[in-house]
């Protein structure tokens, strides 16, 4: 697998390794009802360092992961994006990746209609079907999240229906997912603007 670069750059926005000094706006962002509404719940600030040490894990077993946001003209966190292998016991779609590779962000409320998200994950998908060579990459949401699955079309990215997520239980108001997907080649081909 090619390592990661230390941090890539778009327009505005660099995506770059997290750092210890990040800790206490990722814990503000992923404790804030806005942002984490279409997720499972709100974090605690220990919950929140874990999933940090999550994502360094994996950037540093893998070469990628999630990246910190952060604009070019002013210090502070913006939120996060990238990819990640998707390790769930059981994965409920067929995938040509073994395991799959998915996109994702989360940005500050301060941030949000900015065309931010968008930027970082055309970043991160030109990363993840350049350099890693993936033959896919995926992503999911609650149907609720109209934002996010509009993101996800605005990046050419093909509705192919939806699956309960295994890691909620029975009966969890999130449970259901839609999926997008994007195969590598359709990107190469252009559909990809």
């Amino acid at each position: 697998m090619t390592s990661s670069p230390a941090s890539l750059r778009g327009p505005r926005l660099q995506l770059r390794p997290w750092r210890d000094d990040d800790r206490e706006a990722f814990a503000a962002m992923n404790a804030d009802p806005i942002v984490m509404r279409y997720f499972a719940a709100p974090l605690s600030r220990a919950e929140s360092d874990a999933f940090l040490d999550r994502l360094q894990a994996h950037v540093a077993a893998h070469g990628f992961g999630f990246w910190a946001l952060q604009l070019h003209d002013r210090p502070g966190l913006v939120g996060l994006c990238g990819l990640a292998r998707i390790n769930w016991a059981e994965i409920p779609w067929d995938s040509p990746g073994d395991p799959p590779v998915e996109i994702g962000w989360r940005l500050n409320p301060a941030f949000h209609r900015l065309g931010l998200a968008e930027e970082a994950a055309r970043i991160a998908l030109a990363h993840g079907f350049g350099p890693l060579n993936f033959p896919e990459i995926v992503a999911f949401t609650v149907p609720d999240n109209i934002r996010s699955w509009g993101l996800m079309e605005r990046l050419t990215m093909r509705r192919a229906g939806g699956f309960e997520h295994p890691r909620l239980p029975q009966g969890h108001p999130k449970r259901h997912q839609v999926l997008y997907r994007l195969r590598r080649q359709d990107w190469i081909d252009g559909r990809m603007p």
